[in-house]
């Protein structure tokens, strides 16, 4: 046949079952009265008698239905039951009773967004980018970024490339921040003395100093990469020449637009003011005043 008897659409809160009435595709129709869906038997919700088909709407735990839920689906069962009425004969039957089993299977890992809806509530990618494993990195690479630096030396003078990533299994785009970057002598961000690179939720304060080239790279590669570079430097007064670089990294949704707390914004010397690497200026004023506020 052309079509199926049975249509079964899996929308995101209910499953509609529309089963045309030529059930068995030998001209005999069905009546809806012998219809019904679930072991709670829900009768049907509208007829066409033009098409022929009867539909049947319910919510995914409605009308008696079991779901199974597997590491990557949620699995939700029903049946479509078929029980003939008895004719005007009891001696004879001309059709079987039929009982058609429906599946509809969602995967765990997917989201469904809107951009008109927006609750007030913790919707549900950002709950997804809080559950999920988000793999960052912070990486030295070589002069044209094309892979990560074989040695880790450096003289002064030249310059370090530094590649901030984020990875992550999820359907939600993500753009990823420098939220800060302090140099120490040892491992840790608390340790005595300490230099910061990157302050003020993600002002490059280093490129403010004499003498400093140091900025964001932009245009981003990617939203969820974001790449600076610095001049190398020293502790003065110590011999150790050993410097651990300890950041905060993270993420937004990439819709969102950058603000004072999640930015990247550098220091031109030319023009004397600070830029973003995406966002209107305005976004990068507090970086001068040493206070953007807060994040979370």
């Amino acid at each position: 046949r052309s079509r199926s008897p049975v249509e079964v659409q899996c929308q995101e809160a209910q499953l509609v079952v529309i089963v045309h009435r030529d059930l068995f595709g030998n001209g005999r129709l069905v009546s809806a009265a012998e219809l019904s869906l679930g072991p709670a038997a829900c009768k049907h919700s509208r007829l066409d008698p033009s098409q022929k088909t009867v539909t049947f709407s319910a919510g995914l735990h409605e009308c008696g239905s079991t779901v199974q839920v597997t590491p990557d689906s949620l699995i939700y069962r029903t049946l479509l039951s078929y029980a003939p009425s008895p004719g005007s004969n009891p001696a004879i039957v001309r059709s079987n009773p039929a009982v058609i089993p429906i599946e509809c299977h969602y995967p765990r890992r997917d989201n469904v967004t809107s951009g008109s809806i927006r609750p007030t509530w913790s919707p549900f990618n950002s709950a997804l980018a809080s559950e999920e494993k988000l793999l960052f990195s912070l990486r030295l690479m070589n002069e044209d970024w094309s892979s990560e630096r074989d040695l880790s030396g450096f003289r002064l003078g030249e310059v370090l490339n530094i590649q901030a990533e984020v990875g992550s299994h999820s359907h939600v785009p993500l753009r990823l921040f420098v939220d800060s970057c302090v140099a120490t002598l040892g491992p840790g961000a608390g340790n005595e003395p300490h230099y910061s690179i990157i302050d003020f939720n993600g002002c490059l304060v280093d490129g403010r100093s004499d003498a400093t080239s140091s900025a964001f790279v932009t245009p981003r590669p990617r939203q969820d990469v974001l790449r600076f570079q610095i001049d190398a430097f020293r502790f003065a007064g110590d011999p150790r020449s050993l410097i651990y670089i300890t950041c905060h990294l993270k993420v937004t949704p990439a819709e969102q637009s950058p603000d004072a707390l999640n930015k990247a914004c550098s220091f031109s010397k030319a023009r004397n003011t600070w830029a973003p690497v995406e966002g209107t200026r305005d976004i990068c004023s507090c970086c001068e005043l040493g206070n953007c506020g807060r994040g979370r």
